[in-house]
């Protein structure tokens, strides 16, 4: 069977509505560039607060044509730097903000998700989360306990806690977490495009930014003068000033539908996500045509995306790990195999703000979190955007700036600081693994 280059989503991508590129010099009283999450959210949001703007949507390729559409990560309130690192530069008390601010942003996705018939297949059934070694189980102890101090929900489970989520050979513990949310992001943003749209915000697709400026915005199909610019591009670019990003390449597959007796030996029945506990996200779930989708926060090597029909390295090894992780999908042919770019900043956060003096506003730095972040860098940006002095416009990623990237070594940077913790993963189980072996050798000796 012939491998899809392209998420299965994709494939209903033709029935989408079609924006024509800017159409000479015009003005705006908001300029988004991006038409991706973010940028669709925070349009969204600015009309929430007045009606009466005038926003500009610029896209230099098709809407959700970046990471919101390709994504296979989930709805969940994670951010990618962890609340102990936060609380050392903020204070536990802009920390527990920030957490429970992430906690609402997923009951916000999947509320506005109803309330403008979006149908994304928006299920909040949590996240599990597998250990398969001690070391794996002890990590999500620790976890559980920092989860307890920031007012998370996180509950260990033994084995039979874990089976009734999923069921995957070699577990002995886990844990889970009801923030989190199933969805398709590709339908979420062309829901929300079709929303914003309905209410009056202009739309232009392959319009590429060649300049971002105080009050202007130079495209390849005119220029556009306004009061604000948001940044929004995602990995696609390098991002402002505030939050220079490297885009690294995460290999994602996709399963044939799979039968009915085949889901009940996995399980994932309550649209629950699960991962595997470590240094590395690996992140699967159930898609609503039955599939199994699984990726990992690693880059893919040079080449892996243009792959003719076969499974690329990256993504053999991830369909090796989804087999390993459930046997019985040995005999189910993978059908679509495919890489989403994911903007990672030098220090890991992730930031949003805006610079009152060149009216330029920006939110970047995502990463794996993005599906979330997104729609919190939204209502963030619009509050921001219209004076309003908000609890989410004091959370401690507002205006955070990002150190840059040595010159030239940006991509390389980037992809050395995902790779570091597969590396850190694989030391540790080969740690373990031998010292069962030594373990067992003293026993027999004794």
């Amino acid at each position: 069977m012939s491998v899809v280059a392209a998420p299965p989503w994709s494939d209903g991508a033709a029935a989408r509505a079609v924006h024509a590129p800017l159409d000479g010099d015009t003005t705006a009283d908001v300029v988004v560039v991006g038409a991706g999450a973010t940028g669709l959210w925070t349009a969204y949001y600015l009309l929430e607060a007045d009606p009466a703007l005038d926003v500009l949507l610029l896209e230099a390729g098709t809407v959700g044509s970046g990471t919101s559409g390709s994504t296979a990560f989930g709805c969940s309130a994670a951010f990618p730097v962890g609340p102990d690192a936060l609380a050392r530069d903020h204070g536990p008390d802009d920390v527990r903000a920030l957490r429970a601010a992430l906690r609402d942003t997923v009951v916000e996705v999947g509320g506005v998700s109803a309330a403008e018939e979006i149908d994304c297949g928006f299920t909040f059934g949590g996240h599990v989360t597998l250990a398969r070694s001690a070391r794996q189980a002890a990590h999500l102890h620790a976890r559980a306990a920092q989860a307890l101090r920031w007012e998370d929900e996180l509950h260990v489970l033994d084995q039979a806690g874990v089976t009734a989520h999923v069921r995957s050979p070699q577990v002995v513990a886990g844990a889970w977490t009801p923030d989190a949310a199933r969805l398709a992001p590709a339908r979420l943003v062309h829901g929300l495009a079709r929303v914003v749209g309905q209410r009056g915000v202009r739309l232009a697709e392959g319009t590429r930014a060649l300049r971002v400026s105080p009050r202007a915005v130079v495209t390849d199909h005119g220029t556009v003068r306004c009061r604000h610019v948001v940044r929004a591009t995602g990995a696609s670019g390098p991002g402002p000033v505030a939050a220079p990003v490297a885009a690294v390449q995460v290999p994602a597959i996709a399963t044939q539908p799979l039968p009915a007796a085949t889901w009940r030996e996995i399980g994932l029945a309550r649209g629950e996500s699960f991962g595997v506990a470590g240094h590395v996200a690996v992140h699967g779930h159930r898609t609503s045509d039955g599939r199994l989708v699984v990726t990992c926060r690693a880059a893919a090597r040079a080449g892996d995306t243009g792959h003719r029909g076969r499974l690329p390295h990256a993504h053999e090894r991830l369909r090796r790990t989804l087999v390993d992780l459930f046997p019985v999908l040995a005999d189910h042919a993978v059908t679509h195999a495919w890489t989403t770019p994911l903007g990672v900043t030098r220090d890991g956060y992730a930031s949003v703000g805006l610079d009152r003096t060149t009216g330029v506003a920006w939110s970047g730095g995502h990463d794996h979190d993005g599906v979330g972040l997104a729609n919190l860098a939204g209502r963030t940006l619009a509050d921001l955007l219209t004076g309003v002095d908000s609890p989410l416009t004091g959370l401690p990623w507002v205006g955070h700036r990002s150190p840059g990237w040595p010159s030239g070594l940006r991509h390389l940077g980037a992809r050395a600081t995902i790779r570091g913790g597969s590396w850190v993963d694989r030391v540790e189980e080969r740690t373990e693994r031998a010292g069962r072996v030594i373990a067992a050798l003293g026993r027999d000796r004794g």
